[in-house]
């Protein structure tokens, strides 16, 4: 059984998960540690649960999303895995950083590409893997069948969408990735969004304004 663990990281409150089960592998999503009391609470429980880091799985090529990429895959050797599209963000991530405030060491090329149907195992567990564009070309969303566990990325909200005024971003796009890859999935399905608190698929689809015009 996967067990998620959330951390609330740098000025932009990205939402970074750990994934773990009873083998004690673990993953981490969205590695955006940025001061160093953030590099201590992730490094700290993971060593106090006895965890094996196997690899950084990113959302996407956002900034705050990539800050403590480098430093996490180095700490344990191992490899930064993310959807190919979003290579240029991920390669021009200094000089975005430096729009926003974050002075961050370039991140680390992606060890493979994650691609929309993939399953990506680790110790007795899988994750699912999907393609969702419109908040950027590369967005991933990760699922976990057994235990109804959806991240989403900055991809749906908790009652809002991912923006897509950035360059890359499509709302048609948006939308047409949330009806297809995440409204079908059970209601009862936990969200656990990029920024923000948790939610699930039943509220979204019944409530979410993007997505009900009649709410």
């Amino acid at each position: 059984m996967i067990n998620l663990k959330t951390f609330i990281f740098n000025p932009f409150q990205v939402n970074a998960f750990v994934l773990y089960d009873e083998s004690c592998d673990c993953v981490i999503v969205d590695a955006a540690c940025y001061e160093e009391e953030e590099y201590t609470q992730l490094f700290e429980f993971i060593s106090l649960k006895g965890l094996k880091p196997k690899a950084v799985l990113n959302t996407h090529g956002h900034v705050d999303h990539l800050t403590g990429s480098k430093r996490v895959c180095e700490k344990y050797d191992i490899g930064l895995f993310m959807h190919s599209a979003d290579l240029p963000l991920l390669e021009s991530a200094q000089v975005h950083g430096k729009t926003f405030g974050f002075s961050i060491e370039l991140p680390p090329k992606p060890r493979s590409w994650l691609s929309d149907g993939q399953v990506f195992p680790f110790g007795n567990s899988e994750i699912k893997i999907w393609h969702t564009p419109g908040h950027s070309p590369g967005s991933l969303i990760f699922y976990m069948e057994n235990e109804k566990l959806l991240i989403t990325g900055d991809v749906l909200f908790s009652g809002s969408i991912g923006r897509t005024d950035l360059p890359g971003g499509d709302f048609g796009q948006l939308i047409n990735s949330i009806q297809t890859k995440i409204l079908v999935l059970p209601r009862e399905t936990r969200v656990f969004p990029g920024h923000g608190s948790e939610t699930n698929v039943g509220t979204e689809a019944d409530h979410n304004p993007f997505l009900n015009r009649s709410s």
